[in-house]
């Protein structure tokens, strides 16, 4: 893993922190040796250390006196900046105060390191969001700078966003693939790591697919555009992740709404320490100090940037290993996912149907002849298998009519051929026999005369058993939906070691089974579908998150789900299962660790226990840990856990 470089402004800031903490460590060094306000006699004599301590408080913060300024103007007063300019300035005051009226002079030194440390707590926020923003910006790198098209018989560099569909472009050499397409000319490889986290690269050809956002490693190739660019791959995962920071988790928005009410209400508890005992005792510079030590101690910095950033790097952390979780609030939820439901085919299973048995076998070429004829125009992939097995091209001629949820019929004048399940036999009466075996029987009738079935099986994934094991380890409840019959489902769940399962389903039986699991469930729990974003779209929308494999070239997966494993790779749900656990784990921690050492800061301030540079630990000193436990999330998860793909393991 590569290390975080800093920026050039975050490098500008380190050494204005670094200048002012030498020039503060020396005068106050100096001040407890000699005592700048005594070196001149007389009623100014404070003029010196003010001067002194006022150069180094502008140089640190001149920043956060400007952002105060101007969000006083814009009316957005209560922050944290309002509050350390109130503290600061009011120490600056009181100092003053105290050197005209012949006190010893004490606040100078104080505001200033108040300033100080609050500068180091911003500096340490901003490394921390640069580091988990990191493995996020990886992905904003994917976007092309402009695309190779021909027109004319002439190669032109254009804006992607310029290219139409059907057009060719060219792809050099260490060039992104700017737009989706089919490759017509040339071979490469493709790093698609920026996109899955898959560290091998992808070979492509003639006929093949390629997805923005790839990069060309080897040599050229010539690509027809087969979408525009405002609905490539590259542009809706860029959307997803610029947008990512708005859907805000129930915490996050918690502490926004607790900042929002918390912050005035301390100003004004700060009021009345320093007003109210001040006009008993008479010992105002008593009480204003400890109204502004308890100022300082009260901003609520640790909390508002540590959470946020808490998810932010469980954000990142996910995306590095190739998932792409939409908001902090789908990863609140996900981990509070006890259910998990699963589509069988393409996401527990290869998807690569084939043939494995024609009945009666004496009667195999026509069988297949005409089950070939019915599924010659379907891009299912039984279809698909069915044709390829006939290894001819089907006869035309007949007009294909798809029936919902039971087949096909294709029909050519009197000739009618009936290609599909029971339940389309069933509905024609047609006597039909199951023939032995596992796997998807089609159905084939000729004029409603049963002519015999093709027995078609499909894969688990290998990973599927190890990630539904693991998933049963973290205490959850696996279920497998499916349009099988009854045997091959249960063939499947006890293969795979599912939970439960539901066999025979249409798609609208699916949503209605994820409905029923949902009522079901407890309400503090969450309920997860796992689909492979194509036909499952319905029911990823209505599951509490929706999640789909194969995110590459996508659409359904990207728009319709809130989580997106780039991998197809079902060992992403238990990563991302422990990304979500760390990250919550973590924001709870801060959240007690934050809230317990203020409360015991701010009653020792107001009884007057402590000092303002206690205050200032519980401020940056808490902000500063708070910020580093978050630091915590955005760890390689991958080298943590057995249930993950083999390239995974690879360094980024």
């Amino acid at each position: 893993m590569k290390g975080y470089t800093l920026s050039r402004r975050e490098k500008k800031n380190l050494a204005r922190i670094l200048v002012s903490l030498a020039l503060f460590a020396a005068l106050f060094i100096a001040d407890k040796i000699v005592v700048l306000g005594n070196v001149f006699q007389g009623p100014f004599a404070w003029l010196f250390p003010f001067a002194l301590y006022l150069a180094v408080y502008l140089l640190i913060g001149y920043d956060v006196l400007w952002r105060a300024a101007r969000n006083i103007v814009r009316g957005q007063v209560f922050d944290e900046n309002f509050l350390m300019c109130l503290a600061t300035l009011g120490a600056f005051a009181l100092a003053i105060y105290r050197g005209v009226t012949g006190q010893e002079i004490e606040g100078f030194d104080e505001a200033c390191a108040v300033l100080l440390f609050y500068q180091v707590g911003e500096f340490f926020q901003s490394y921390a969001t640069g580091k988990s923003r990191r493995s996020i910006s990886a992905l904003m790198d994917i976007r092309p700078d402009y695309a190779n098209v021909k027109r004319g018989g002439v190669v032109e560099t254009v804006d992607p966003s310029q290219v139409q569909v059907g057009e060719v472009i060219v792809v050099n050499p260490g060039e992104k693939v700017p737009l989706d397409g089919t490759v017509i000319a040339g071979a490469a490889s493709l790093d698609t790591k920026a996109l899955t986290g898959e560290s091998l690269p992808r070979e492509v050809a003639a006929g093949g697919e390629v997805v923005s956002g790839c990069v060309n490693l080897t040599s050229q190739i010539e690509v027809r555009v087969e979408k525009t660019f405002y609905d490539s791959t590259v542009s809706k995962i860029l959307d997803l992740v610029e947008n990512a920071a708005e859907q805000k988790s129930k915490t996050e928005n918690f502490i926004t709404r607790f900042a929002k009410y918390y912050t005035p209400a301390v100003v004004i508890v700060a009021v009345l320490l320093a007003v109210v005992p001040s006009l008993v005792t008479g010992a105002w510079s008593v009480w204003v100090y400890r109204a502004l030590s308890f100022l300082v101690v009260s901003c609520p910095c640790a909390l508002v940037i540590s959470i946020p950033l808490s998810f932010f790097a469980g954000i990142g952390a996910a995306s590095r290993c190739g998932i792409l979780i939409k908001g902090s609030n789908y990863l609140e939820k996900f981990n509070k996912a006890r259910t998990f439901v699963f589509d069988k085919t393409g996401t527990l299973t290869k998807g690569n149907f084939a043939v494995t048995g024609v009945y009666p076998p004496e009667n195999r070429a026509e069988i297949l002849r005409l089950a070939a004829i019915a599924e010659s125009d379907s891009s299912h992939p039984i279809a698909k298998s069915i044709v390829a097995c006939y290894g001819k091209t089907p006869e035309t001629g007949y007009t294909l009519t798809n029936i919902a949820g039971e087949g096909v019929q294709a029909r050519r004048g009197d000739d009618e051929i009936l290609c599909g399940n029971e339940k389309l036999m069933q509905s024609r009466g047609i006597a039909c026999v199951r023939p032995e075996g596992a796997g998807t029987v089609v159905y084939v009738a000729r004029g409603n005369r049963f002519v015999g079935s093709v027995l078609v099986s499909d894969e688990p994934k290998e990973e599927s058993k190890e990630v539904l094991s693991a998933l049963h380890g973290m205490g959850c409840r696996t279920v497998m939906l499916t349009g099988d019959n009854e045997q091959i489902a249960a063939r499947v769940a006890a293969e795979l070691g599912v939970s439960d399962y539901k066999a025979s389903l249409l798609p609208q039986d699916k949503v209605a089974e994820v409905e029923k699991l949902l009522s079901e469930k407890p309400a503090k729990e969450s309920l997860c579908f796992v689909g492979d974003g194509i036909n499952d779209a319905p029911v990823l929308m209505r599951a509490d998150i929706g999640i789909a494999m194969g995110g590459i070239g996508s659409d359904a997966a990207i728009e319709a789900s809130d989580i997106v494993l780039m991998q197809d790779d079902l060992r992403g749900l238990p990563l991302a299962k422990r990304i979500a656990k760390k990250t919550m784990a973590v924001v709870f921690e801060n959240i007690v660790f934050s809230l317990a050492v203020k409360a015991i800061i701010l009653i020792l301030s107001a009884v007057g226990l402590t000092n303002m540079w206690v205050a200032v630990f519980g401020d940056v000193g808490v902000a500063v840990l708070a910020i580093l436990n978050a630091m915590r999330v955005n760890g390689d998860y991958r080298k943590k856990t057995a249930t993950l793909p083999p390239q995974a393991a690879a360094e980024e």
